[in-house]
């Protein structure tokens, strides 16, 4: 949080698997409550698009993670919280991923807790929660 007691925050999307794909949102000036309505894709391969000898991934096996930051151009960015989504995420993040892959081509979205990055908090229910995020994720496959 910066001095004025706001902050200057944005999302980084990381999509895991072999390799970190990674996409960032724009940055949301003096505010505690920004709205980003910005889409990313990840294209994530499956057997037919790879050769024999590569190891394929597929949407059961990658995870989401979400951090949420604050811009600094004075100091380094400070982590807000985060939350993970995903084959090996639990409670309503594997809920939402699960609906997500069981209805392809069609967006489902789901509010979810941002939790605390501290080293000491665990992220489950009894993680520090600083926010929510609305989360609208859509697959389809080729």
């Amino acid at each position: 949080m910066d001095s004025g007691g706001t902050s200057d925050p944005y999302v980084i999307v990381y999509l895991t698997s072999d390799k970190w794909k990674k996409r960032k949102t724009s940055v949301k000036k003096n505010t505690l409550s920004p709205y980003f309505n910005e889409a990313f894709v990840f294209e994530v391969c499956t057997h037919g698009d790879l050769p024999l000898a590569t190891f394929p991934i597929s949407p059961q096996n990658v995870d989401l993670v979400i951090s949420v930051w604050d811009h600094d151009k004075v100091t380094k960015n400070e982590q807000i919280g985060k939350l993970f989504l995903g084959c090996r995420a639990t409670g309503n993040q594997l809920r939402h991923w699960s609906d997500m892959l069981s209805s392809p081509r069609r967006p489902v979205a789901q509010w979810h807790s941002l939790s605390a990055v501290l080293p000491h908090v665990s992220s489950g229910d009894d993680a520090l929660v600083l926010g929510e995020l609305s989360m609208q994720l859509h697959f389809q496959s080729r």
